[in-house]
Order: structure tokens, then C-alpha cells, then sequence
């Protein structure tokens, strides 16, 4: 009898005494071909070790199950649980019952549960002649009841075994595995952890009128290195002109003997206050306090107002460290006010607080980068982001958490890229975007550039082609290869005046030609790199306009591209054919069929709703949340999905030569990558059912 291998998946994280009860409880089952499981029979788990099963449901195709000696990975067994019923009260049609179609009235679906007693069970039919372990069901659920490992594994919820995915991939030991998080897990768990566990740094705010000096005062007494800054329409109703004569004529005459109680009333009184708002306040550094001794100002008598810095960057106390990292590393700032759930000031998050609490690298990545004078310190610094993503991507950290900090790294990369070829007035003047996967924060190897050059208006440089050429090509040299479509700030159509730009603009959401689909697609997506950010703003603005003067009729058309590719998910019956022919061409496209789909049905809510601020298809999909387009499920789930599609292709790219990274062979992949490949197609497929019925398009 065959025996079940305890260094697979689902059962290389039980105890010896589980193995026992596994190995009591478990028997040999022969299916012949065309042999189906009876209903006595579905109430075990199963093990497939030879030959293969297709599961069916309603006499259609759901998903196959292989045995090892069809795949590449020596006893990769895939197993399923035959006791799972299909859902009675499906996402797709959770989400029906509130996603009207255009121009319909009515909905789709009531929004009433079938009952659980009128659905029928899958069925599971051998392929071939196949052998099965066959497992007590109340084994494997006792089992799964102590072991929260074997419960993540076998659970329904697909983020639940995406993380037993990322486990593995960690690369830790079994032992590991059972008794807990590794280092590298915790790094991940820190990561994704709210700011607000972080040691904040403590509250101090002054007015706009305080003087120099009362701020070095506070901050001398604080142990701080800044103070926050209310503005004057939420300080004193003054205008600056009185302030200025007020300070001259009072402040000198009282400020030595009013100065400590009034400083000390201050800071008791801005901590407790709900009279401002923390993302209107201002910051004043000591920095910008030696600037105003180098500038001869007396601190007696200069406003803090002048020296202040104000529409700061902020960040949320619920969001993720990682976000915040991120928001310093790509701005470079080293101070963040936490806003709490009120729009006040919690606290401040301090750089060097947060790189303590975390231990993370990427800084230095990013000092390279500044520090670089030439092209050959540049690519030094590239080649350091390549074994970046390579060691994060070993260690187990979310794709998400990878590809945005490397999508801040580049940008820092292509930003001091432009500073070594262009002029000062130039960079003025213009202002560099980054288009597609870049722009949405979700690119992981350097594949094909995607950029383009606002020029502001009545702005000309006799040298701006050239310094067009000079940049893509320096791209291209550091590594990042040329765009196949010309989507690059060397074609004209991409290197234009604002003016021409919404011209442009306009023109796609007039024209029905698809390439202008493709156009509207790269704009949509994005996203500042340096320059003038005002030009990028004024066109997103003229996107909302253009968008809102286009035919009622545009997102509908819009959307077909996220159906343009067959069911992807009937990709398992190839496996027959597979078996004895050439397995490269029965590959399964990751692109086409996992992410575009996903990114191009998120993107085309995301217009629909009006939704142009976040280019990234986790923050459209936080947006749609917000305007109760999606539910906060639905979208957690779509994020994940299109994140392991994005691991998948990751780990392609870095144990192959294929720089493209989008073609997998399933027959390689574990068991466990398997079914979470099937689950994340089947979300593919139940999404773009979604948009086919939201926009009444045909998909079969």
C-alpha cells in the first residue's frame, strides 16, 4: 500500500501523534477510467498518487488533480476535500445583488441565498486509471481543529492559504513551520502592522504668531527636533501684517517673562484640543530654524509662519508601516504625523524610530542612489534593487510590500537619472511620469519602460528630444528595456505641452479605435516621478472632465478588454494532450490570463467611479470600497489574486532566463501552488462574469 507523504503539504506541519491518527484512519482507493467517486464516497479527503481526477460541478469543468507522476516536483500530490459543497451564495453573485448594470434598473440578482439542501455536490471523475488515499473526513477535521497550520492550509478563505504559500516560500524548516513565525516572517508581520504601534514621538504644537525662539524653546525643553505649526486662520484671527506689528512693539517688552508659563499652557492646550485639523498643520525643524539665524532674522521677533513648511504629508494611524516607509522613502522626509480616527494629531512617526522598529534595508539602497554622481554609481545602485526583490522574495515577504518599495526605489533611480541629464529650468519645467505596471506600483522585474514628459505650457528647450533620447536610452543601458509599443517620452505623442496632452485626451475618449483604449489605459496609470507634480494633477483633472463629456456609452466599451481572452480556467484540460506532447505549449500566460484581466477590470471601475487619484490597483480598489462599488471582501480577495499571479511570475523571472516572466507550467509548480492557481483563476473568471453582467457584455 502507498504510503502518505508527511513532507507534503497539507500534512508536513502535524505532529507525530496526528501522523498516527492520519495513518489509522486512511486506506488505498482504485478508480478505473471514466470512474466516478459515489456519494458514499464523498466524505474523505483525498490524496491522488497516481493518474488523475477532473472535478466537475452541474456537468461542467471546475478543476483537475494530478498525481506525482505527472508533474515535475518528485510526490507533488495534489488532494482535495470531497465534502465541499460549492458555494450556495457565490461572490460574484454577493456582489450582483448591489452592481446595477448601465442603464438598468433592475438588479441582476435579489440578493436571497439558495439553500444549502437544493445544491448539488461536485462530482469527481478519473481521467485515467488512478490510485487515492482516501482519508476519514473527521480525521482530517479534528486534525485541522488543533492545528492552526493544517486549518490554514485547508481553509476556504483564500488569503488564509496564500500566507501558508508565502511560508513555505520563506524557505524555513518543518520545525519552523509547526512551532511558529521565523524572523523573516515577523519582519513581514512588522511590516503590515499599523503605524500606531510604532513609539511615537510626542505632540507639540504652537501658532503661526509664536516666534523662533518660543519653538526652540519647546523643543530644547522636549528633547525634540521639531514642532508642529497651527496655521493663522486657526490660530489668531491677525493677519500677518498685524502679526508683524504686534511682534515689534510686544513681544520684546514680555517675552522673557511670559515666555515658559505661555509655552507650557500651549503644549497642555494642543493636546487636547479639537479645534484643528492634523493635516492643515505645519512643521518647523531646527534645520529651518538655522536657516533663519543664516538669513539674520532675529528668533525674538521672526513668526514661526515664515520658516514653517506647511500641506504636509500625513499618514494615517490605522495604515501599515510599510506605507509609511514607503511615503519617506519616496519623499524624503523623515517625520510623519500619525492622524488618528478624529483628523487629529496622535503623534509623530519619526524616521529613525520606525528603521529601529523594523530593521529594514531599502534606506540604503536609496542613499546609493542619491549619492550617485555618474551612470556606472546609478547602475551600482539598480543592481543592488535586483537583489533586493531577490532576497524579499526568499524570505517571504508579501509581493505587495515588495513591489511598491521597489516601484519608490526606481523612481528615486529614474528621478536622479534626469537630474544628471537635464538642466535645473528643465526639471522646473517639465515634469517625468511613469506609465502601466510602473505607474501602478505593481512591477517587479524591469521590463518594458513606460514613460512620458509633461511640458509646461509656453516652456521650450531646444534640447528636449535629445534629452528624451538620452534618458530612455540610459533606461535601457541600466536595464530596463525599451517599450516594444513606443510608450516612451522619445515619441512625440508622449513628450508634449499640457495643453496638447488634454487635446490628446480628449480625442481618445472620442475616437473608438482600440489603440486609444490602450492610450487612455497607460495615462490612467500614471504616476509622478519628478518635475513639476502640478502638470500630472492638471491632467488627471482633465481626465475626470474628458471622461465626464465622453459617450454615456465609452466604459462599456472600455471594459471588453478584460474579456478579450478566452475562459482561462479550461486550461487543466490541456493536461491530457499535455501528457504526451511538448509542455511549452500548453503553458498558461499569466498576464493574459490572471493579471490584465484583474487590473483591467479594476481599472475600468475605477473610471466609472470617477476615481483617478490612485493609480495603483490596491488603492482603486480601497476607492471603490469607499463608494460602495465593491465590498471590502470582494476587493481583499481580487487584491490577492492578482498579488499571487505577481509572485508568480516573480519566481519565474528569478529561476529562469525569461526576462518577459509570464508563461508557467502548472506541471512544475507544488500541489499547494497548484490549487491556489486554480483558486486564483477561478477569481479571475468569477470577476469577469462580474463586468459581463455589470456592463452587459457576452463572456462565456
Amino acid at each position: 500500500m502507498p504510503h502518505l507523504d508527511f513532507t507534503q503539504p497539507p500534512f508536513d506541519v502535524i505532529s507525530a501523534a496526528e501522523r498516527q491518527s492520519i495513518r489509522k484512519n486512511t486506506q488505498i482507493r482504485y478508480l478505473a477510467k471514466d470512474e466516478r467517486l459515489s456519494a458514499d464516497d464523498l466524505s474523505y479527503f483525498y490524496v491522488v498518487i497516481k493518474g488523475q481526477i477532473e472535478q466537475l460541478f452541474a456537468g461542467e469543468f471546475v478543476a483537475t488533480y494530478l498525481g506525482s507522476n505527472h508533474t515535475d516536483h518528485l510526490n507533488s500530490n495534489d488532494w482535495f476535500d470531497s465534502r465541499r459543497l460549492p458555494k450556495s451564495f457565490t461572490e460574484e453573485d454577493n456582489e450582483a445583488a448591489t452592481f446595477i448594470p448601465i442603464k438598468s434598473t433592475v438588479p441582476i440578482n435579489n440578493g436571497k441565498p439558495k439553500n444549502e439542501s437544493d445544491i448539488s455536490p461536485y462530482e469527481f471523475r478519473a481521467i485515467e486509471d488512478t490510485l487515492l488515499l482516501q482519508i476519514n473526513g473527521a480525521t482530517v477535521d479534528k486534525i485541522s481543529a488543533q492545528n492552526h497550520l493544517v486549518r490554514q492550509l485547508l481553509s476556504e478563505d483564500l488569503p488564509e492559504r496564500l500566507k501558508a504559500l508565502q511560508q513555505r516560500r520563506s524557505g524555513q524548516s518543518l520545525d519552523a513551520s509547526y512551532h511558529g513565525y521565523n524572523e523573516q516572517q515577523e519582519v513581514q508581520q512588522i511590516m503590515m502592522q499599523p503605524v500606531i504601534d510604532v513609539s511615537l514621538l510626542p505632540v507639540h504644537i504652537i501658532d503661526a504668531t509664536s516666534s523662533l525662539y518660543e519653538a526652540a524653546h519647546i523643543m530644547t525643553k522636549a528633547g525634540l527636533k521639531h514642532v508642529l505649526v497651527r496655521p493663522l486662520d486657526q490660530s489668531h484671527p491677525a493677519d500677518k501684517q498685524t502679526l508683524d506689528n504686534d511682534l515689534k512693539t510686544d513681544l520684546d517688552r514680555n517675552l522673557d517673562k511670559n515666555l515658559d508659563s505661555s509655552l507650557v499652557t500651549d503644549s497642555a492646550n494642543t493636546q487636547t484640543s479639537n479645534s484643528y485639523s492634523g493635516r492643515t498643520l505645519g512643521i518647523l525643524t531646527d534645520t529651518d530654524i538655522c536657516r533663519a539665524v543664516s538669513d539674520q532674522q532675529n528668533p525674538a521677533t521672526t513668526p514661526c509662519q515664515r520658516y514653517a513648511s506647511f500641506n504636509l504629508r500625513t499618514i494615517d494611524a490605522d495604515d501599515e508601516i510599510g506605507d509609511a516607509l514607503l511615503t519617506m522613502t519616496r519623499y524624503r522626509i523623515h517625520r510623519l504625523p500619525v492622524i488618528d480616527a478624529n483628523g487629529e494629531v496622535a503623534g509623530v512617526l519619526g524616521q529613525s524610530d520606525m528603521l529601529a522598529h523594523i530593521g529594514h534595508h531599502s534606506q540604503l539602497i536609496s542613499l546609493q542612489i542619491e549619492q550617485a554622481k555618474d551612470l556606472p554609481s546609478l547602475a551600482t545602485a539598480v543592481e543592488l534593487i535586483g537583489r533586493y526583490i531577490r532576497a524579499q522574495h526568499q524570505n517571504g515577504i508579501k509581493i505587495g510590500n515588495v513591489s511598491r518599495m521597489v516601484q519608490t526605489l526606481n523612481a528615486q533611480v529614474f528621478t536622479k537619472l534626469w537630474q544628471l541629464i537635464v538642466p535645473d529650468e528643465v526639471m522646473k519645467n517639465t515634469c517625468v511620469i511613469v506609465m502601466g505596471s510602473e505607474g501602478r506600483g505593481e512591477q517587479i522585474m524591469r521590463t518594458d519602460q513606460d514613460n512620458a514628459l509633461i511640458i509646461r505650457d509656453g516652456y521650450s528647450h531646444p534640447d528636449l528630444a535629445q534629452f528624451a533620447e538620452t534618458f530612455n536610452h540610459h533606461l535601457a543601458t541600466l536595464g530596463y528595456p525599451l517599450c516594444d509599443g513606443n510608450i516612451m517620452m522619445t515619441n512625440p505623442l508622449w513628450r508634449q505641452p499640457l495643453k496638447q496632452f488634454k487635446a490628446q485626451i480628449s480625442l481618445w475618449f472620442r475616437n473608438t479605435d482600440p489603440i486609444h483604449s490602450i492610450y487612455l489605459s497607460a495615462i490612467f496609470d500614471g504616476e509622478y516621478v519628478c518635475g513639476d507634480e502640478s502638470l500630472l494633477t492638471s491632467v488627471r483633472e482633465h481626465l475626470k472632465i474628458a471622461h465626464r463629456q465622453s459617450d454615456l456609452m465609452f466604459v462599456r466599451q472600455f471594459a471588453r478588454a478584460a474579456l478579450q481572452f478566452g475562459d482561462v480556467g479550461q486550461w487543466w484540460q490541456k493536461f491530457v494532450p499535455l501528457l504526451g506532447g511538448k509542455k511549452s505549449a500548453y503553458d498558461i500566460d499569466l498576464k493574459k490570463a490572471g493579471i490584465f484581466p484583474l487590473v483591467h477590470g479594476i481599472r475600468t471601475l475605477a473610471l466609472e467611479n470617477d476615481i483617478f487619484d490612485a493609480p495603483s490597483s490596491k488603492g482603486r480598489l480601497k476607492a471603490l470600497v469607499q463608494v460602495r462599488a465593491l465590498n471590502q471582501q470582494r476587493a481583499d480577495t481580487l487584491l490577492e489574486a492578482l498579488e499571487f499571479f505577481m509572485a508568480q511570475r516573480l519566481s519565474v523571472a528569478l529561476s529562469t532566463d525569461d526576462k518577459h516572466a509570464r508563461q508557467v507550467d502548472p506541471t512544475t509548480l507544488s500541489a499547494l501552488e497548484r490549487d491556489l492557481l486554480n483558486e486564483c483563476l477561478a477569481v479571475v473568471k468569477s470577476f469577469k462574469g462580474q463586468l459581463s453582467r455589470h456592463y452587459q457584455l457576452e463572456f462565456n
